[in-house]
């Protein structure tokens, strides 16, 4: 009976290994490569200019900007940032975000990013220890972790899952997320 939960349990790992594999997902990579990076951020890069750098997250930088957020990201830190990708923008609900960029929406958008901003320099392992982490904005969000699909971070309005992690920049870390935080 052992060995066949035991067999089991390998057949499940093995399964969960090669699917993550396939899609090219990686929860903690060794690296710190970002999934939808060609190239390595150099650990000398700030956090916004690591994302910046892989071409991915254009639509976080031009929020960055429109809410005044580039100098402060740039700044000493450290700094955890919980970055949504492109991708990520295309799923909020129609004219969200082109309404969070009119400038009379500002401290709106600088809230709303701000909840992606974790104090400290926390890579994924201190991540999963946590249940809930106050952002730089003041907001808690809360934290999950299970075995089979990752590290989760949000509100009651919605979680996001950590698609890559441990990106490492002079000023802090960056970790990859699916879905963009709302108060």
């Amino acid at each position: 009976m052992k060995t066949m939960l035991a067999n089991c349990v390998i057949g499940l790992l093995t399964v969960v290994g090669i699917s993550m594999a396939a899609s090219g997902v990686r929860a903690e990579p060794a690296s710190g490569q970002a999934e939808h990076s060609s190239k390595i951020p150099e650990k000398t890069l700030d956090v916004v200019e690591a994302v910046v750098e892989s071409g991915h997250f254009t639509t976080l930088a031009k929020a960055l900007k429109a809410a005044g957020l580039i100098e402060t990201l740039k700044g000493t830190g450290p700094f955890t940032l919980f970055a949504p990708t492109d991708e990520a923008f295309t799923h909020l609900p129609s004219g969200t975000l082109d309404d969070l960029l009119k400038p009379e929406n500002k401290e709106k958008l600088k809230a709303v990013l701000l909840m992606h901003v974790v104090p400290g320099d926390h890579l994924i392992a201190d991540v999963k220890k946590m249940k809930d982490a106050t952002t730089a904005g003041g907001t808690k969000v809360e934290v999950t972790h299970h075995l089979l699909t990752g590290v989760h971070i949000g509100t009651t309005k919605g979680m996001a899952h950590v698609k890559n992690s441990d990106i490492k920049a002079a000023n802090g870390v960056v970790h990859i997320i699916d879905k963009v935080l709302m108060p």
